[in-house]
């Protein structure tokens, strides 16, 4: 099924993304009382305490710095520890049971599910992918006396594979009339680690530039095409950044200071901006064949009158913890970020789109449900 329009931007959380660290405020600001941080809004009434580890995607350690911050200064006998080695590892920890939590730049596959296969869980309980951040990846560069790169799926493809190797070839030059493009060879940078972002981005050339990007969408960087390979989305930030005549793909709101690409779809051009992103979630539909709660995501990367190469981070969680005390305590995170508060205030800092209202309410569903 399509899912309805997604309205003004929408996206949210990865449970991803800050290095074993929290300091937090509360679901509802102590202006407002919440409801979702344990019952009372305000650090000194909250009754909550434990520890949450989780681990995964680097691609919003902005957004996870911002919840974590807030959850805790609400909550002060609770710890939020995140450690964003990179959507793999999330992926992996959850399933050994080393974390109560995993944020992903993708859903777990079909053959990934089942029950007992997360330590975590309850013996008889399945995975949840919860979406909670849509951000859009921008194709960053660093290109003496050019502000305004425009290339289309083909051509970026045909950079990322090898296939074009200097700025000033035909297909790029073609696509930006009027601008000067040096005699220099491309330096592509991709992550080295297995990432949700390089799902993300191979998906979208897969889908887009099937002709030249003939490799399936994968987290694993293709071993036949080269590259540049750095570490973590702050890893191919600052190579890109460092080096010269480079290009590299990211979490937009962690390369604001790079040239983003303007990506040509149809007749017209679209930057990374969170709203042309959100548009990509408009075009989705519901992964089939899962339980009612979990809300993994088809995306369409062809539709027009979108931002394509965005991500969807998720959080992974337990419909049963085998610990029911832990399975309490992710309750109420996800429930101050997936709110409307923690929202607004991930957006303010790391460039996400909040969920609607009705994702909102769908993920407030899901979490609810969580055992």
């Amino acid at each position: 099924m399509k899912l309805s329009k997604i309205g003004a931007p929408l996206a949210i959380l990865t449970a991803s993304a800050l290095v074993l660290t929290g300091c937090g405020a509360a679901n509802e600001p102590a202006a407002a009382p919440a409801d979702t941080a344990g019952g009372t809004s305000t650090a000194a009434g909250s009754a909550l305490s434990g520890t949450l580890t989780g681990k995964g995607a680097s691609s919003m350690n902005a957004a996870q710095t911002t919840w974590i911050a807030e959850f805790q200064t609400a909550n002060p006998g609770v710890t939020v520890n995140y450690s964003p080695d990179g959507s793999g590892a999330g992926r992996d920890a959850f399933k050994a049971g080393a974390a109560d939590f995993a944020g992903s730049d993708r859903a777990f596959k079909d053959e990934e599910m089942g029950a007992g296969n997360f330590a975590t869980c309850a013996d008889t309980s399945n995975a949840l992918n919860l979406p909670v951040f849509i951000s859009p990846i921008a194709v960053i560069y660093k290109v003496e006396g050019v502000t305004d790169l425009q290339l289309d799926a083909a051509t970026i493809a045909g950079i990322f594979s090898g296939k074009i190797t200097k700025w000033n070839d035909p297909a790029i030059t073609a696509l930006n009339e009027g601008k000067t493009l040096p005699d220099a060879n491309i330096t592509a940078v991709h992550r080295s680690d297995n990432s949700g972002t390089t799902e993300n981005f191979t998906d979208y050339l897969a889908q887009v530039a099937p002709e030249v990007w003939t490799e399936d969408a994968s987290g694993d960087w293709p071993t036949a095409y080269v590259g540049e390979a750095a570490k973590g989305t702050s890893g191919v930030v600052d190579a890109v950044k460092s080096g010269t005549n480079t290009i590299g793909y990211a979490d937009a709101g962690q390369a604001p200071d790079l040239d983003h690409v303007q990506v040509k779809v149809g007749d017209q051009h679209f930057g990374p901006e969170a709203e042309a992103a959100a548009k990509l979630v408009d075009n989705a539909s519901k992964v089939e064949g899962r339980g009612e709660h979990d809300w993994a995501l088809k995306l369409d990367r062809k539709a027009e009158d979108q931002y394509p190469i965005a991500l969807v981070a998720y959080a992974m969680v337990c419909e049963e913890y085998k610990d029911a005390a832990q399975g309490a305590l992710v309750k109420e995170y996800l429930s101050y970020v997936t709110s409307n508060e923690g929202q607004k205030a991930a957006s303010a800092k790391a460039g996400n789109a909040p969920l609607s209202s009705e994702m909102e309410a769908n993920i407030k569903a899901a979490i609810d449900s969580i055992k």
